[in-house]
């Protein structure tokens, strides 16, 4: 007794399913635009750290301490621009060299400031902290980096490219990548069909010796 296929129900459509070269199209627009998204990234960080200052003036600094959290927080970027001195006021973030120690850089707040003929002197203090700094800083010169804005995490990023490990990685590990995709590339066209059936190289047909 012959059974009978059923025919499926009308309306219903067959899912479809993408094939293999939908697949791995998918995959290489997938990967070239993450390609392209780092690189624009980077090539914005380069201008913005390297390039910008030169040209547009304001200057940048990494955050190393939570002292004006969360403002400011470790691992931001400070972006600041020469303000004259003598438009300087109390609340008005600044970066300068602390006139004691290491003379390190600080970027805090100024809580006192003090004009005497020439000289303008002022006490900072951070946002975090529970006292003002124990110096009192003479500013030098005209001028003064004056907070302008704060990029979020951009300088944690560049630390971390700087360690030694990712270095290695981005120095062996990128150009290998890019020799392993050549490579698959080469290997998925595989080697070129002979035209025509039981032709020479030359492409005339072969005959055999009588």
């Amino acid at each position: 007794m012959a059974s009978a296929t059923e025919a499926p129900a009308p309306g219903t459509a067959k899912p479809e399913v993408p094939s293999a070269n939908t697949l791995r199209t998918a995959r290489r627009i997938l990967v070239r635009a993450v390609t392209t998204a780092l690189m624009a990234a980077a090539v914005a960080a380069f201008l913005f750290l390297a390039v910008g200052p030169r040209f547009l003036g304001y200057q940048t600094s990494t955050m190393l301490t939570g002292s004006m959290a969360p403002l400011i927080n470790p691992g931001d970027v400070v972006v600041s621009v020469p303000t004259p001195v003598s438009s300087l006021k109390a609340g008005d973030i600044i970066t300068y060299k602390i006139p004691v120690g290491d003379q390190r850089v600080e970027t805090h707040r100024i809580v006192e400031l003090k004009r005497n003929s020439n000289r303008t002197t002022v006490r900072t203090k951070g946002d975090a902290n529970n006292g003002a700094d124990p110096w009192q800083a003479t500013i030098q010169g005209d001028t003064v980096d004056v907070h302008a804005a704060t990029v979020p995490y951009l300088g944690t990023v560049i630390r971390s490219l700087r360690e030694p490990a990712v270095l290695i990685v981005l120095t062996y590990g990128a150009p290998g990548i890019l020799v392993l995709t050549l490579l698959a590339r080469i290997w998925r066209k595989g080697p070129r069909p002979v035209n025509g059936s039981g032709d020479g190289a030359d492409g005339a047909p072969a005959h055999s010796a009588g």
